[in-house]
């Protein structure tokens, strides 16, 4: 779809305060490693990821979602009042029913006339959002939206570890890679506030947006609670998974050009969802795309899911390296599979 009048007035994140290694992550594995004629120190070699940060236990995926929705609207002079959506995009939620946005709309105190949901689709979730609530303000349905994520990787985490080490006398090579991925995940949250184009100042106006999907791969990443462990736990057979989610996203490239109306040289910047060094570098060099012009932020946050793609846009704002009347990829790709590409104007 094509965007004429949507601005992004504004976007925040948040994130825990503290991080942790991949090496500290590794440690309680050290006898399953051992049998195993592995070292410690293989899971940064493989994933590129040095740290990432979790919130502590009990974390709400609601409250991380309002914190960063808090900060977005302080940026933002629109009052609550013009707001007619709240989608929460996340993963993570605080409870099957009813809908963690109900949690974040009554954190937030937002006017009764705010519809909310959540809209789940893996890492991909967000920037599903904001096409969604884009498609709503260009068709004069809404005035303004507040798209929300709060991601907390931490009970997973956890809970692998806590699986492979009760495990470790029996865990074999080809189990313990499918739950490397799970080790990968970090914790935080994100919020963009969208409106008319007009009705607040803009730092980006959306210009337009492609989809595809390839659900043939649905059994590549998958994650869900299990029997007897204390917390969720995920399958991945990683290389097929970016083997995969790389061949979708070139199949999207062309139509995302085409919708937008860009070649890849007017392209001034790209933010990914940041899944590992390996995946992005196998994504750009599919594309021809040059890496110095992306926002890399999986070496010190791990994959964030959802919010991994906003944060990383956030932090991009932030840098001082992004000017206005530049142009903006935003490259998704989540399990399922399921990829959207958004192109953005600085304002």
């Amino acid at each position: 779809m094509r965007f004429s009048g949507v601005a992004l007035a504004a976007l925040a994140h948040d994130l825990p305060p503290q991080g942790t290694s991949s090496e500290a992550l590794e440690q309680p594995l050290a006898s399953l490693y051992a049998r195993l004629g592995l070292r410690i120190g293989r899971l940064e070699l493989m994933s590129g990821i040095r740290e990432r940060r979790h919130y502590p236990p009990g974390a709400r995926p609601s409250e991380i979602a309002a914190r960063a929705a808090r900060l977005a609207l302080a940026r933002c002079p629109l009052p609550k009042e013009r707001l007619g959506l709240l989608v929460h995009t996340a993963v993570c939620r605080d409870f099957l029913e009813p809908a963690t946005a109900c949690a974040v709309h009554r954190a937030l105190e937002l006017p009764p006339g705010c519809q909310a949901f959540d809209l789940s689709n893996a890492c991909l979730g967000f920037i599903n959002g904001l096409g969604l609530a884009a498609s709503l303000i260009e068709a004069g349905r809404i005035e303004a939206a507040l798209v929300v994520t709060g991601e907390d990787g931490g009970p997973l985490v956890r809970a692998t570890l806590a699986d492979l080490g009760a495990r470790a006398a029996s865990v074999e090579r080809a189990e313990l890679k499918r739950a490397m991925a799970s080790l990968t995940i970090g914790s935080g949250g994100a919020a963009a506030v969208l409106c008319r184009a007009g009705l607040a100042p803009a730092r980006a106006h959306l210009h337009a947006n492609a989809a595809l999907a390839d659900s043939s791969q649905v059994e590549l990443c998958q994650g869900d609670r299990a029997a007897g462990v204390d917390g969720p736990l995920m399958a991945t057979d990683s290389e097929a998974l970016l083997e995969a989610g790389v061949a979708l996203a070139a199949r999207t490239w062309p139509l995302f050009l085409e919708q937008t109306g860009w070649s890849r040289e007017q392209i001034d910047h790209y933010v990914t969802h940041q899944v590992g060094r390996a995946h992005r570098r196998a994504l750009f060099e599919r594309l021809g795309l040059p890496e110095s012009k992306d926002h890399p932020t999986v070496e010190f946050l791990g994959n964030v899911g959802s919010a991994s793609l906003p944060i990383s846009l956030s932090l991009a704002l932030e840098s001082g390296r992004l000017q206005p009347g530049q142009r903006l990829a935003l490259l998704g790709i989540g399990s399922g599979l399921q990829c959207e590409m958004l192109g953005l104007r600085l304002a």
